[in-house]
């Protein structure tokens, strides 16, 4: 696959989601308590602790897989790299994932008006990935120091 192909931005986004999703279940897993032992169940904690981890990792990964994936449509579609594909795509995956969730319209309009919302500001705010201007910035001069 090619480096910056939308299908590659798309599966790392994707990806990224998945296990930011896991790590976050996991933290979520250690704020409820641990269910009493079951009498047919090994481990209930645990089992819980994974199924968490998973619910939260899949949702992340839809979100982030839908994201960028409409992202980069939109961008393909209207030739502009601008806020309004982030804010399109944060719309989709808001409204898909909430709506789903939610299971009502209101709360799929909710919950991708918030994440579009959130997208264009943080596009509009410049908190986006650095443009490489082919310039190279070195923490050093390369530049020797004038004799006096």
């Amino acid at each position: 696959m090619e480096e910056d192909s939308p299908l590659t931005k798309t599966v790392k986004g994707a990806v990224t989601g998945l296990a930011a999703g896991t790590i976050w279940g996991t933290v979520v897993a250690t704020w409820y308590d641990v269910p009493r032992v079951e009498r047919h169940v090994a481990l209930p904690g645990l089992i819980r602790t994974l199924k968490m981890c998973g619910t939260y990792g899949a949702t992340f990964a839809t979100i982030g897989g839908l994201y960028i994936g409409v992202e980069q449509l939109v961008q393909s579609q209207r030739k502009k790299r601008d806020f309004v594909n982030g804010a399109v795509g944060a719309f989709v995956a808001g409204a898909s994932v909430c709506g789903y969730r939610g299971k009502s319209i209101q709360s799929a309009l909710i919950g991708g008006s918030c994440l579009a919302f959130t997208s264009a500001v943080l596009d509009i705010g410049g908190n986006t990935t650095r443009v490489d201007n082919g310039k190279e910035y070195y923490s050093y001069t390369t530049e020797k120091k004038p004799a006096h």
